[in-house]
């Protein structure tokens, strides 16, 4: 009995379509053994009817999902306008899957024309035929914390350096170094006038690199092309800081918001970063004889937990503890920290560059000069690397004094 192969679409997040292969009869698992009867490319489309995730309880009571057309007014299916990127890319699509089912169907039905080393190469040929550039958007819309939002720029510059067009099969050592040139020239996105810096270069060419690395774990590419790549070099940045003198000039200069003020010398006291400090609750500030006052609650950027110690004036500056739930800076904004704490810094005659992200940057510097361990600091600035620490004790114009004062001779 001949197997039928068809082309299927399955409803998934994020408004798309996963395309798979269904078999019948069932065929066995190249892996497992086991019969089954789907087989999915990790191929996508983008839906041109809106979907939308439904819960559901089955016969044995356990909660499931399931994917559903939205419906207008009149009852019909919600259509979505398509850019013409997303048409083209639904089109280029499905014309590759056809070609994988095609060449599917011919390997089922008529195995015995083929040798296993002939079967092994027409294996690598489908994957190599595959989409990278879909491949990698897949990755991307697995990260799920703030990083997604530099996979999507990384994937953004990957897609127009090639068109939208790049197959597993045209990875190679010269197609990365060109990828990495390209990133080290191209004009950012946010302004014509500008480059990337080097450093975002190294961000993004480093997730080309975990893609790859990704896609030999996962069998499509047969060398692990992530070893033979070199990444591109890091440079150290002085960051702008405040010095002890300046956030004192600050304290007796008037602030356009009290909170802001409380807000930036807590700041600047601890090391907590803006986002932390607006969603803080008065139950994240943990107070014990053992332990002292310490922080506990989760990194905005990385989700990881964000446990670190804070001294005494820190607690005092933010006044009597409220309700568990309540914000210790409830109302503290944007506005806040990219107008008014300009306004404020202009108002104290403090006419350094300084963004608000500063402050935890003085926090470090200042640590360090104070001859804090670096990796205590570590833990309290909840760095997940410590070279991220160790910025601060470059730039310690203290401690580059004092080290150059060290060595005397007796001229």
């Amino acid at each position: 009995m001949a197997i039928k192969v068809k082309l299927r679409q399955k409803s998934i997040s994020n408004n798309r379509q996963s395309l798979y292969l269904d078999f019948y009869p069932a065929i066995p698992d190249p892996k497992t053994g086991e019969l089954t009867r789907r087989e999915f490319l990790n191929m996508f489309l983008t839906n041109e009817i809106e979907i939308e995730e439904q819960k559901y309880f089955d016969a044995n009571g356990k909660e499931q999902k399931r994917f559903v057309q939205v419906l207008d007014k009149k009852g019909h299916p919600k259509k979505i306008k398509l850019n013409p990127l997303d048409k083209q890319h639904n089109h280029d699509t499905l014309q590759l899957a056809e070609q994988i089912r095609q060449k599917m169907e011919n390997r089922v039905n008529k195995p015995e024309i083929y040798d296993p080393f002939e079967k092994e190469q027409l294996r690598i040929k489908e994957i190599g035929d595959r989409s990278f550039i879909d491949y990698f958007k897949q990755l991307t819309d697995k990260r799920k914390t703030s990083n997604h939002d530099n996979w999507l720029s990384a994937y953004s510059y990957l897609n127009t350096f090639t068109n939208g067009k790049l197959k597993f099969a045209d990875l190679n050592e010269r197609f990365c170094e060109d990828f990495k040139e390209y990133l080290l020239n191209v004009k950012s996105s946010k302004s014509s006038k500008k480059k990337l810096s080097q450093n975002t270069c190294v961000s993004y060419f480093n997730k080309l690199k975990a893609a790859l690395k990704q896609a030999f774990k996962d069998g499509y590419l047969q060398v692990s092309l992530n070893e033979k790549i070199e990444p591109i070099k890091t440079v150290d940045i002085d960051k702008n800081t405040l010095t002890i003198d300046e956030l004192n000039t600050l304290a007796k200069t008037d602030c356009p918001n009290d909170i802001l003020k409380k807000a930036a010398f807590f700041s600047a006291l601890t090391g907590v970063p803006f986002k932390e400090m607006q969603n803080l609750e008065w139950h994240n500030i943990v107070v014990s004889e053992q332990n002292g006052i310490a922080i506990k609650t989760t990194r905005q950027k990385t989700t990881k937990p964000y446990n670190a110690n804070i001294g005494e004036q820190a607690y005092v500056l933010i006044g009597e503890p409220q309700h568990p739930t309540d914000k210790v800076f409830p109302g503290l904004n944007d506005k806040d920290r990219y107008e008014l704490f300009q306004l404020w810094l202009a108002r104290a005659g403090i006419t350094k560059k300084l963004t608000f992200h500063d402050l935890r940057h003085t926090y470090g510097t200042l640590q360090i000069d104070a001859g804090t361990d670096i990796y205590v600091l570590m833990g309290n600035m909840a760095h997940s690397n410590v070279r991220f620490t160790q910025q601060y004790a470059h730039q310690s114009d203290r401690r580059k004094k004092e080290a150059a004062e060290r060595v005397k001779l007796n001229l």
